[in-house]
């Protein structure tokens, strides 16, 4: 029964997180310098796991895009105002959301930043509006977490409260910036 309720899974749309994942649930698709990609047995869902540890302030993987579009999509990490990119390597796309996230996309030096210590067999996940002035589809995160912001949005619908406990990418803390000038103006 313990087991049950550590295998809580946080599930809206498209979005998945396994807290403490049983890798019997799950079946190998790729492996990667120092993760891998799985596959839930049940619901298809592919994530990406640790298979070395990693502590706060390492640098995990170096990112690019495979492809740069104007408007964001659930694959998309943004970079500028009108910039989203496709990942690359493409295995990044699998990294989920969680409101207690143990990675950033830092896309300034377009590094993969551990932001929370990280043990082999953890799920990488990040906090979605690091990343994402608008999202192309807000959810409602159903993780149980103590920190679960609940409704999940761009960085521009999300109580500045919330934001200022997050590690958030400079493009995100300068539209923040940005905006908070702007409602002193009125």
């Amino acid at each position: 029964m313990i087991y049950k309720f550590f295998k809580l899974v946080f599930q809206t749309q498209n979005f998945f997180m396994y807290l403490n994942p049983n890798p019997a649930d799950f079946i190998f698709i790729s492996k990667h310098d120092h993760c891998e990609v799985r596959q839930n047995k049940d619901n298809q869902h592919k994530s990406l796991f640790a298979n070395t540890a990693f502590k706060v302030g390492d640098q995990i993987a170096t990112f690019d895009a495979s492809k740069i579009v104007d408007t964001p999509n659930y694959l998309t990490v943004q970079i500028s105002e009108t910039k989203h990119i496709h990942l690359f390597p493409a295995y990044l796309q699998y990294i989920n959301h969680s409101c207690e996230p143990n990675v950033l996309f830092n896309t300034t030096t377009m590094q993969l930043e551990c932001v929370s210590d990280i043990k082999v067999g953890d799920e990488l996940c990040f906090f979605y509006p690091a990343t994402e002035w608008r999202m192309a589809q807000q959810f409602v995160c159903n993780c149980g977490r103590p920190s679960c912001v609940g409704l999940i949005q761009g960085a521009a619908d999300t109580d500045s409260a919330i934001l200022k406990k997050y590690k958030l990418t400079d493009f995100i803390k300068s539209m923040a910036a940005q905006y908070k000038s702007l409602l002193l103006l009125f």
